[in-house]
Formats: C-alpha cells, structure tokens, sequence
C-alpha cells in the first residue's frame, strides 16, 4: 500500500486535494469524516465546538493518535489512497508502522488567504468570526499540526489560483501513483 497524506491548517486547501485525487479515481479517506461520523453518532450538533471539542476530548482519553486508529480499517486493501486530516505526530507515527510507503505532503497559505476561505465555504463546522478560526488554528496547534507540518515530506504553497494549486496536486499524484 502507498498513502499520501495531506496535513495543514484549516483553509490551506486539503479539501481541493482530496477533490483532485477522487477525479483521479485515487480512494480517500478523510480523518475529519471519522470525527464528524463520531459526532453524529452522539447526536451532536456538527459546529466547530462541537467536532473539534470531540477530536479534542478523544485525543485526551484515548491517545492522540486515536482517529488515526479509527481510519486504518478503511484503508485496508487499496493499494494507494489519499489520507486527508493528519494533525499530530502520533498519528503520522502511526500511519508510518503499517503503512511501508507514507508520504506526507503539508499545503500551506497564508492566514489572509486561510480566512477568506473559510469565509466562503460554508462548510457546517467553519465559522465567520476571525476570532472563531484564530480558535480553531490555536486548538489545531495544540494537538501538534505544526509539528507535523515542519516534518512534511513534500510543502505545496497554495497561494496563487486554482486551477495553479489542482495542476501541482495533481503532478505530485501521478508521480506518486505506483
């Protein structure tokens, strides 16, 4: 099996990625669903308190590479797959021990850029609020997303257009397809 792993601060472009890999015809597995899933289970509201208190209160009781050990099962028997959401060390250290070909790619964009973003998603776990992100990007942080971004195997600058960040994204998957 080969994974490759995409990690960066929310609004970096991990989400456009993935959507690149899935045209490919690349399986995916998103870490985030597990979360959300995990959530709706609970009958929790999925707001950004909601899901990244949840992530947060798992890491804590259960190891933080807990949604990690939650996705491996999903990537069972494919032969290449795309892991969306990597936040600590842990989990990379983990992917790493059953995973003997992990690459992990951080996408990276200003705050500026970030924010805008996440502005005009419209995803149910973003907010509007400066404030908000500044909150999420603190929690992020404090589970270890910079660590594992400073240990990237491949940084892509997400800082121009588009169609620029889907062509490297793509140049970088078919490099990476066998």
């Amino acid at each position: 099996m080969k994974a490759i792993a995409f990690t960066g601060m929310p609004g970096a472009g991990k989400s456009e990625a993935v959507r690149v890999a899935e045209e490919l015809g690349i399986a995916v597995v998103r870490m985030g669903d597990v979360v959300r899933n995990e959530a709706r289970k609970r009958g929790l509201e999925l707001s950004d308190e909601n899901v990244g208190g949840l992530a947060d209160e798992m890491r804590r009781e259960h190891g933080k590479d807990i949604w990690a050990r939650k996705c491996l099962e999903e990537l069972k028997g494919k032969d290449v797959v795309v892991i969306d959401g990597i936040r600590n060390i842990e989990e990379v250290e983990f992917f790493r021990r059953y995973i003997k070909n992990f690459i992990l790619v951080a996408i990276h964009a200003s705050p500026r850029i970030r924010y805008e973003r996440i502005a005009k998603r419209g995803r149910s776990d973003d907010t509007d609020s400066i404030e908000k992100m500044k909150e999420r990007e603190r929690r992020e942080l404090s589970w270890g997303l910079g660590s594992v971004i400073a240990m990237a195997d491949v940084i892509i600058v997400n800082e121009g257009n588009l169609e620029e960040f889907r062509e490297k994204i793509r140049q970088l998957l078919k490099e990476n397809e066998d």
